[in-house]
């Protein structure tokens, strides 16, 4: 059986000392104090340790049921969503005029990790809530609002978001879900649905589904979509609920991993929707949805990264197996734990500076998330649009290889159920797939995003690191272990943006061959920025006297770590942009 504990002191340290939360101008920050955010995050931890990891392994094993359209979920799910509930983790960021706390969203992120390192295929229920709830805050009507907001605040009412179809994923054009307008304003939904996820259980009273649907006569295309409110049970004036809809689970999926949420084929048989934002602009309201859940798996990937990370260390620790070489650390018995092996530090060391790296630049973008909203910086808001693709793509890469390599550090027993490494494989192998593939994040970062306001965006990101270099370069602990590194790696993403602007205007497969190397490279420069920022603040703690100073020795070691041994792969990275289309475009179709 695995364990779980939140590593709070690591998130205080990034939300404190590297983004300074409590210190920030964003409107509702002076509320982060370290001992308030530390209490919440402590909460969260006991919740997650003691009631959601234990109930990890029995949703693997027990999976869905689907009995007389019914989804049965596993054994302890609704007690744990019940006491989810009555936390109101729920609504931690959610509007207080529905019932929420209005927490910063950099919170809820930082309890997300939590949550999902604990329980992934659980927090997959209230975490699709979280994205129908912001589509219907943001583009609903006041009366929209009013009827489905403050249950699902509460969490006695979830949600879900349905686009995919048999035919079609990523190219939503090919939709044929139609809605056909009724006379009281209302729409008829017919079609169907795959890959729904909680799109139905048994831990709510209602399921509050947003489904993507053509009109009859609209554009042809991704121009002719609306998006359409359509719940499981009709929800009468009163706020009551009335006949069931017209809409039915016709199956569940057979997965590889994260058994315990229910993925569902969905079969609208003229259901009764109800229209969200404009006619044919559904798109623009789903995205809402869309980039938050993209945030969310980025999220998810390092998350279930951290978890295996702490079993794949507590094994190194206690395994006994061979000799340290220079000379024995465990004299008296009959072998050595294996952490005193060169290349099992090597492997632990790439997990640990891989999440904690991570870490640092998810709670980065939540707070540009954070400041966009709260404050309408259109900076903030184009920024963490551009690392959207990266926080989704590059986190769940690298994510699930480290999850390979947790289980890697167990030998054998990683490759058995009975020690659980397996299960985080498979797990967090989803998190590279949905919400749009990570090729699909690439081709989005590289074709759509550094053009940006005319390339003013990524532009601005490089002028962000050149400032923060020539702000500490007289900081001689920084200069070599951390500011020319990432001098240099920040170079080497330059020139491949300076290559697909120079060949990429010529031949777009010039550009388009070489987009998930540089989805790579760019995800390695943002670790490598975040990294020499919480160098500076451990250097800083130890400068100050800190209490703890092994703690801010160890952030200094790993971020050293991840200089020298991962960020140079931003030069493999820009070798392959720069050879061009031309390798990969070489043999035709029949040829492979």
């Amino acid at each position: 059986m695995t364990t779980y504990t939140a590593p709070v002191d690591d998130m205080q340290f990034v939300l404190h000392e590297v983004l300074g939360a409590s210190k920030s101008d964003v409107p509702g920050y002076d509320e982060l104090e370290p001992d308030f955010t530390k209490a919440v995050l402590e909460e969260a931890g006991k919740l997650a340790s003691g009631v959601l990891h234990p109930l990890n392994k029995v949703g693997d094993e027990e999976g869905c049921k689907l009995e007389n359209g019914v989804v049965r979920t596993p054994k302890g799910f609704k007690a744990a969503y019940d006491q989810v509930c009555e936390g109101g983790w729920v609504g931690l960021d959610c509007d207080p005029e529905y019932g929420g706390q209005g927490m910063p969203h950099l919170l809820n992120s930082a309890v997300g990790e939590i949550f999902v390192s604990a329980n992934m295929a659980f927090n997959m229920y209230q975490g699709l809530s979280h994205g129908a709830y912001n589509a219907i805050h943001t583009h609903g009507t006041d009366q929209q609002k009013q009827t489905y907001l403050p249950k699902m605040v509460e969490g006695t009412w979830s949600g879900t978001m349905n686009l995919t179809e048999p035919q079609c994923g990523t190219d939503l054009g090919l939709i044929r879900t139609k809605a056909e307008p009724q006379d009281d304003g209302s729409f008829k939904i017919t079609g169907q649905k795959i890959w729904i996820s909680a799109g139905e259980h048994d831990m709510t009273d209602n399921i509050i589904h947003l489904v993507l649907a053509k009109i009859p006569g609209g554009p042809e295309g991704v121009k002719g979509i609306s998006l359409f409110i359509v719940p499981k049970f009709m929800v009468n004036e009163d706020g009551s609920l009335g006949d069931r809809n017209a809409v039915s689970c016709g199956g569940l999926e057979s997965k590889m991993g994260i058994h315990g949420n229910a993925t569902c084929v969905m079969n609208y048989d003229g259901a009764t929707g109800y229209l969200i934002g404009e006619e044919h602009k559904g798109l623009r309201a789903m995205f809402t949805m869309m980039n938050e859940a993209r945030l969310g798996v980025g999220i998810q990937g390092y998350a279930q990264g951290v978890v295996a990370y702490q079993n794949a260390l507590g094994f190194a620790k206690d395994r006994l197996q061979g000799r340290d070489i220079a000379e024995p650390a465990n004299p008296d018995g009959p072998a050595d734990p294996i952490i005193v092996h060169p290349d099992v530090r090597r492997n632990l060391m790439d997990q640990k500076a891989f999440v904690e790296g991570a870490r640092t630049f998810a709670l980065w973008g939540a707070e540009l998330i954070d400041r966009s909203h709260r404050t309408g910086d259109a900076e903030a808001e184009a920024l963490v649009s551009l690392l959207t693709p990266v926080i989704k793509g590059f986190l769940t890469d690298k994510g699930f290889e480290t999850t390979v390599l947790a289980q890697q550090t167990l030998g054998g027993s990683g490759f058995t159920t009975e020690w659980g490494l397996e299960q985080f494989v498979r797990d967090a192998r989803i998190t590279m797939i949905y919400e749009g593939t990570n090729g699909i994040q690439s081709l989005d970062l590289v074709g759509r995003k550094l053009g940006l306001n005319g390339g003013k965006t990524v532009m601005g990101f490089f002028s962000m690191i050149k400032e923060f270099i020539k702000e500490n370069e007289g900081n001689e602990s920084l200069k070599a272990g951390y500011l020319d590194p990432l001098k240099a790696a920040s170079k080497d993403l330059q020139a491949a943006a300076t290559f697909f602007m120079q060949q990429g205007m010529k031949n777009p497969d010039e550009a388009l061959s070489g987009s998930y190397d540089f989805m790579h490279l760019f995800g390695h420069v943002c670790l490598g920025f975040m990294w020499a920022k919480m160098g500076k603040a451990a250097q800083e703690a130890l400068d100050g006297g800190a209490a703890n100073p092994a703690f801010y020795e160890s952030k200094i070691a790993t971020g050293r770590y991840y200089m020298a041994r991962q960020l140079p792969a931003t030069k493999m990275h820009l070798a392959r942009i720069e050879s061009g289309a031309e390798p990969v475009m070489a043999l035709d179709a029949a040829n492979f």
